[in-house]
């Protein structure tokens, strides 16, 4: 296993900055995944970890051993840092059998042939692929074509898995029964994984930790829990959840946020809402609708999307009210960053009508 550092990590493309001084300590053997939306950085960092890219300041840490020093110039090749990667496209060798896709990168090593046969037996065996194994790539499915770039990013035994939206290509159902076999193989392999979505359902449901990144920076990193409990930014909070938690808007830019279950749908509520639509998710209903008075925006006042979890579907169009619990879970400044580490007073709530 291999603890991964981000020291001061940035990285400019001509004039435009992809990545401000970013700060992670990456424990050994966690799953951590890069979470944001296009653009926030995320494959930047991940190509750096990777050696595709080099950065412009900053150092890159496997362990004790500096891979990548964009202060001084420094950086040691892909081929030399122990990582596999995982690409969106499985790149397999199409002129070669299951087999020898997998067995390649083992007989560019030096492996004796004894060790690569038996190498490539275990990770068939582990990836459920044992009988695809005298196929060539055209010859199966897309997600077997993913298990098996997975066998052979993983047969070389690296203390690294690095994966790039490896999920994207396929289907929804077959998404979901891949996300428990990469984590499945993470621990079977024990190696540091750091895996790149857009996705936080995709994100919640495999990481042991997430690094929530916009606009190049890391606007938190946590476990699961803590980042959906603690959020530290009103970016995260809006972010992450199924539902995100509701943030409302005070007149100084300010955002107090409560909990989806917290608040209720109710004609003598405090704040106008116009019901979009209900979705039912696990017994229960999410309804988004639009939160404030319908002359607002003629007033140059936006009205606010939020989701809030119900017993019941609300029809489209209905016009009723939010009831808001006593105090906000959170209250975030007009720079976005938690402002209060503790419950705040009633008096944060905000006016949005």
């Amino acid at each position: 296993m291999t603890r991964i550092v981000l020291d001061g990590l940035g990285k400019r493309f001509g004039d435009q900055p992809a990545l401000h001084d970013v700060d992670l300590d990456l424990p050994d053997g966690a799953f951590v995944v890069l979470l944001g939306p296009s653009g926030c950085g995320k494959s930047t960092t991940l190509r750096i970890l990777a050696g595709l890219e080099d950065p412009t300041s900053g150092r890159v840490l496997f362990g004790d051993r500096v891979v990548a020093d964009g202060d001084r110039g420094d950086v040691v090749p892909a081929k030399d840092r122990g990582l596999g990667m995982v690409f969106q496209s499985y790149a397999l060798w199409p002129h070669m059998t299951v087999r020898t896709n997998i067995d390649w990168p083992l007989r560019v090593a030096g492996w004796s042939t004894a060790d690569r046969t038996a190498r490539v037996d275990e990770v068939l065996t582990m990836l459920e692929i044992d009988d695809l194994a005298d196929r060539y790539p055209t010859e199966i499915s897309g997600g077997q074509q993913q298990r098996v770039a997975i066998a052979r990013t993983v047969a070389p035994r690296p203390g690294v898995l690095l994966f790039d939206e490896p999920l994207s290509n396929l289907d929804a159902r077959l998404r979901v029964d891949m996300r428990a076999e990469l984590v499945r193989v993470h621990r079977a392999t024990g190696a540091t994984s750091v895996y790149v979505t857009h996705d936080q359902t995709e994100a919640l449901a495999m990481a042991t930790h997430i690094a929530v990144m916009k606009d190049g920076v890391v606007e938190q990193f946590g476990t699961p829990t803590e980042l959906l409990e603690e959020p530290a930014t009103a970016f995260v909070a809006s972010f992450l959840g199924t539902p995100p938690q509701v943030l409302l808007e005070g007149p100084d830019g300010s955002r107090s946020m409560y909990r989806p279950d917290s608040v209720a749908l109710d004609p003598a509520g405090e704040l106008p809402f116009e019901v979009l639509e209900s979705t039912p998710v696990a017994g229960r209903w999410l309804v988004t609708g639009l939160v404030g008075a319908t002359g607002s925006v003629a007033s140059g006042r936006s009205r606010q999307r939020v989701t809030v979890i119900t017993d019941g579907a609300r029809p489209a169009g209905e016009a009723t009210a939010l009831r808001l619990p006593d105090r906000p879970a959170a209250v975030f400044g007009a720079d976005g960053r938690r402002a209060t580490p503790s419950t705040p007073s009633p008096t944060s709530t905000p006016v949005t009508a």
